[in-house]
């Protein structure tokens, strides 16, 4: 699965469990899937829990003495591991269960090299932490990634919950006439968005939230576009992650100028991180 290597590097782990995972969505995509209720709307299906246990053996076959938190699984592993790998199989279940392929498999070891995999493109982006580039299904294929903000398409994630209402909903930037006269709104709401503006196939992308430098769900896309050179902060203007602001969702922008641009809209101040 990694290759011939016999001492793979993090970036190739990372990026060998995602394409794992990537294998089983993609093998199992049109089937009528099994659900199993989450609360609150959410669920997971069967194609999620498989995706995981491959993406699982991957790590555990390559880094015995890790510790894994798996979207389905949660947390496991010795509980005084020094390192942890954040897993999430199927990010997108909701459209990958109607039918649609836009959905993502995110690999990160914590604060560290990180690997996204479009199953249905056979794409993986991946970060050793300071570089970012994009794998195609062509062998030998490897471009870096490069952002611009020249689509002028933003995603917006209009998911609940909304927990900076009333100061901020993603729906009131959306009607907000200086959005109109600069962008063009996508709606996503998958971890692809993210890889997207580290490729430059999109301006921005924005979430409300709390702390999401710690989420599977988002944590391989940050890793992304920071690694890429993308503005990253929260929908205050302030860093994400340990020692941010906290509570403050996301704004990943390709440049300075869009990510002021999108903060004068949103009330913030504008600051970078």
């Amino acid at each position: 699965m990694i290759g011939s290597s016999t001492n793979p590097t993090d970036t190739e782990v990372a990026a060998a469990a995602a394409l794992a995972g990537a294998e089983v969505v993609r093998a199992r995509y049109g089937r009528l899937h099994s659900r199993i209720d989450k609360g609150a709307g959410d669920f997971a299906t069967d194609a999620d829990l498989a995706a995981e246990e491959a993406i699982l053996d991957v790590i555990r076959a390559a880094r015995p003495g890790d510790a894994v938190h798996g979207g389905e699984g949660g947390r496991q592993g010795a509980a005084d591991a020094e390192r942890e790998w954040l897993v999430d199989p199927l990010c997108g279940t909701l459209n990958y269960a109607t039918g649609s392929q836009l959905v993502a498999v995110n690999v990160v070891l914590r604060n560290s090299p990180a690997a996204v995999a479009d199953p249905f493109s056979g794409e993986v982006f991946l970060t050793d932490g300071e570089t970012a580039r994009v794998r195609t299904g062509v062998p030998g294929d490897e471009r870096p990634l490069t952002p611009t903000a020249d689509t002028r398409l933003v995603d917006v994630n209009l998911d609940p919950p909304f927990p900076s209402a009333p100061g901020f909903r993603a729906v009131d930037l959306l009607a907000h006439p200086g959005f109109v006269e600069n962008f063009r709104p996508r709606v996503v709401s998958t971890t692809l968005a993210l890889a997207w503006v580290a490729a430059g196939r999109r301006a921005a992308y924005v979430t409300d939230g709390g702390d999401l430098s710690g989420s599977v769900h988002f944590a391989a896309g940050i890793a992304l576009c920071r690694a890429a050179g993308c503005v990253v902060t929260g929908i205050d203007g302030g860093p994400v992650g340990p020692g941010g602001s906290g509570g403050s969702g996301l704004v990943a922008a390709a440049d300075a100028g869009t990510h002021e641009l999108l903060m004068s809209m949103i009330g913030g101040r504008g600051r970078t991180g």
